[in-house]
């Protein structure tokens, strides 16, 4: 079993800004793979499906981005899913706008999201797609910057970058997380 969590805020308000890409880029696996995200529980919004045989969940916690620890947890304990067997799809400041970055450790390098899941799982070794929206350049606040929405500029590159996690997520349903690394990074 797998599963793949996208990060992001609930509500409307959040929908297409910068720290919401988790967010999108689950609802278009969902589509991909056609799983449903159906159901709710574990403070979370997810679906159940197969994929090539495999059982696969799609995960987007509900608790906003610094809590998003409380929503998978529980979700692997439930369903006796180990760290290994996790992907966890975020926003990153330190790549630039549209980059993928994989990878299968690490610390949270400040993301709330992934501190709050670091501190749940009571490990940072999980796998990690990390999409790149760069850092305001401005001198606009991060906290205003990661909540804006993506300009029409901005969805270009979003868009090569939320095809290829899609092919990544997918790939990695069937094959090591090393090897989709390699293939991707």
């Amino acid at each position: 079993m797998k599963v793949i969590v996208g990060l992001g805020n609930p509500g409307r308000e959040y929908d297409r800004t910068r720290h919401n890409i988790g967010f999108m880029i689950i609802d278009e696996l969902a589509e991909h793979l056609m799983i449903s995200l159906d159901k709710t529980k574990f403070n979370g919004i997810y679906g159940v499906g197969t994929v090539k045989g495999e059982k696969v969940i799609l995960l987007k916690p509900l608790t906003y981005m610094n809590l998003s620890g409380e929503s998978l947890k529980p979700l692997m304990s439930y369903y006796d899913v180990s760290p290994e067997d996790i992907l966890v799809i975020y926003d990153d400041l330190d790549l630039p706008s549209g980059k993928v970055r994989l990878r299968t450790k690490g610390s949270a390098g400040g993301h709330n999201g992934i501190k709050s899941i670091v501190q749940h799982l009571k490990t940072q070794e999980f796998n990690r797609i990390r999409v790149g929206i760069d850092r305001p350049t401005n001198g606009m606040k991060i906290s205003d910057y990661v909540l804006g929405k993506f300009t029409n500029e901005e969805m270009v590159d979003m868009k090569e970058a939320i095809d290829k996690s899609i092919k990544a997520s997918e790939d990695w349903i069937h094959t090591p997380f090393l090897e989709v690394m390699n293939r991707y990074n």
